[in-house]
């Protein structure tokens, strides 16, 4: 059986991978700190018919060797961490990071979870909570009473109460930071767990040390590009077609071999 069917068989498996890829950077362009995936290939292993610098003579060597490729494999899908863009919102619970750094979500289980998307509401505990109940960690509460929410640059939070005009604190909303952000284990609801390969978590107060600062009152917005995304399509979608069309030529090529034992 001709190798090139088995090769071009992989360059569509990639180009398939490619647009489920696409696909969901797509669907997410309007999720709130959605950050994109690239995919990354690899060739696979050479059949080497001859190496280069093999002796030719005893005193000449060829410098070019034969060798045969079998294909591609998909072998990573890397987050881009990229800053999005800023949208004003008006909400005083709304809230965006400017540079590094992730919001810190307590799950159900008790795990650490972390996320770029700022929209925040109050529980019934009146805790700071996402959009899924999950309260932010640590714990920021604020009163019943409260009149005005101010979230300075810095993450301290500041209340007004409805009969007070002196603002009290409410607590500090602190960051989280990674050495390798890429590392992060996305498993939905816009949020990231640690992995190994993340490395150790860092965790400092906005603005300190290089970490983000905050923007009360914006959201950040996805990083997809729908224009690159677009391209990046058409790309795949052709270069599948070539795929497709190897795999045709070779069946022709099987077919008029056989047909010269007719």
């Amino acid at each position: 059986m001709m190798r090139s069917l088995f090769t071009a068989a992989t360059g569509m498996k990639a180009q398939q991978r490619q647009i489920d890829t696409i696909s969901n950077n797509l669907a997410n362009v309007n999720t709130d700190g959605f950050k994109k995936s690239r995919n990354h290939f690899q060739d696979l292993l050479y059949h080497n018919e001859k190496l280069a610098g093999t002796r030719s003579s005893q005193s000449t060597q060829v410098p070019v060797g034969i060798h045969v490729g079998h294909g591609t494999k998909h072998v990573t899908t890397e987050k881009i961490h990229t800053q999005g863009n800023m949208k004003s919102t008006g909400n005083q619970l709304d809230l965006s990071i400017d540079g590094p750094g992730f919001f810190m979500i307590l799950q159900p289980n008790g795990a650490i979870a972390y996320s770029r998307s700022g929209h925040f509401n109050i529980d019934g505990q009146g805790r700071l909570v996402t959009n899924d109940g999950m309260p932010m960690d640590p714990e920021v509460i604020i009163p019943q009473n409260t009149r005005k929410i101010e979230i300075g640059l810095d993450g301290n939070v500041n209340v007004f109460l409805s009969d007070v005009n002196i603002p009290e604190s409410a607590g500090t909303i602190q960051l989280a930071r990674f050495p390798n952000p890429a590392g992060l284990t996305p498993i939905g609801k816009n949020l990231y767990v640690t992995s190994p390969s993340s490395g150790q978590v860092d965790v400092q107060d906005p603005g300190v040390e290089g970490m983000g600062s905050l923007n009360q009152g914006f959201l950040e917005g996805s990083n997809v590009s729908v224009v690159e995304e677009m391209v990046n399509m058409i790309t795949a979608q052709r270069a599948y077609e070539v795929n497709s069309k190897a795999i045709q030529t070779s069946d022709q090529m099987l077919q008029a071999v056989n047909n010269l034992t007719q």
